[in-house]
């Protein structure tokens, strides 16, 4: 007799567990978020990715009625933070920046990532877009698209491209573009944008693409010039110059910067925190000031994020093993 009651003791217990454990799981999250909020940053203080984080910073924090501590944790081309977002518990207290390169190309590049972009983060918010510049030496003997396409078909492979890194983005969408148009060229990496301007200037290559607002000072200083922007449509930063659209149809090349928390975060703590995203993407004060860096702000769901991430991760996984890039 005493062993069944035993054993009615045990079972009501665990009944009741099953009762008390996701409900109290359920008020956790209602009072989420009950301390500050880490966003973890893969890449140094001043990198365009760092800027847009910290220029919602405010606005999220007012919005979650919490702090927002952003930490830089820098290495690998962005690959040690984003590492550190996947393997941060998910229960929204931990979320990190995430942008194309580290999500979309890098994936597709590199061997030995360490973790599924596909699998081990959620898209939470793609919160600002930059647009791709390709810019040449003020010489060259073509002035538009349409003729520097005409003059790379005459002269095969004699076009010199210079990006910011073999397999990186500026280097992709340049192979993509050059696959539309049917021209081939050689490709010039260097390590960043003032080396890349430093040879572009002087003519030692003909054209480079990279972020606009990298190039930005030089085309200001009339030491490049700008030929086209590669949002799909006209900016209005360069309201007279064309896209690349305009010559090679629908072709778009944007840099996408937004959240991602670890997987499994639960769906109600993304909706909060997207809310409060979008809602400083939107805010006053950070709609006057994104046009000056070269942003443009988007405040969208957490589905449409992941419809963008599996597009271009789509897209640039094929752009890689066109090319035949060796993954290092």
């Amino acid at each position: 007799m005493n062993q069944l009651k035993q054993r009615r003791a045990v079972i009501k217990g665990l009944a009741a567990s099953a009762i008390v454990g996701p409900s109290m799981f359920v008020r956790a999250q209602s009072n989420w978020p009950d301390r500050p909020i880490r966003v973890i940053v893969p890449f140094p203080p001043g990198n365009t990715i760092d800027i847009a984080v910290r220029l919602l910073q405010t606005g999220m924090s007012a919005r979650l009625g919490q702090p927002i501590i952003v930490e830089n944790v820098v290495g690998a081309g962005g690959r040690i933070g984003t590492a550190a977002t996947v393997k941060a518990k998910p229960d929204g207290y931990t979320i990190g920046a995430v942008q194309s390169g580290t999500i979309i190309v890098q994936p597709h590049t590199t061997k030995n990532l360490g973790y599924d972009v596909t699998k081990d983060l959620a898209r939470v918010a793609l919160s600002v877009r930059n647009f791709n510049v390709l810019v040449t030496n003020n010489n060259v003997p073509f002035k538009t698209l349409p003729e520097l396409i005409s003059w790379a078909k005459a002269n095969p492979g004699k076009l010199t491209y210079g990006s910011n890194g073999e397999g990186g983005f500026p280097h992709l969408w340049f192979e993509d573009l050059a696959k539309r148009a049917g021209i081939t060229f050689t490709h010039i990496p260097y390590k960043g944008a003032t080396q890349i301007a430093t040879d572009l200037i002087s003519g030692q290559i003909m054209a480079a693409g990279d972020g606009v607002s990298a190039m930005t000072p030089f085309i200001k200083a009339n030491q490049l010039t700008l030929l086209n922007v590669t949002n799909l449509t006209r900016v209005s930063q360069y309201p007279n110059v064309p896209t690349v659209s305009e010559t090679v149809p629908n072709f778009v090349a944007n840099g996408d910067f937004g959240f991602a928390a670890p997987a499994n975060t639960p769906s109600e703590i993304i909706k909060k925190l997207n809310a409060a995203i979008n809602g400083a993407v939107e805010s006053p004060e950070v709609v006057e000031r994104l046009p000056g860096l070269g942003l443009v702000g988007i405040a969208q769901s957490p589905e449409y994020f992941e419809a963008i991430f599996k597009r271009e991760y789509t897209r640039f996984g094929e752009i890689v093993r066109s090319i035949g890039y060796q993954p290092k």
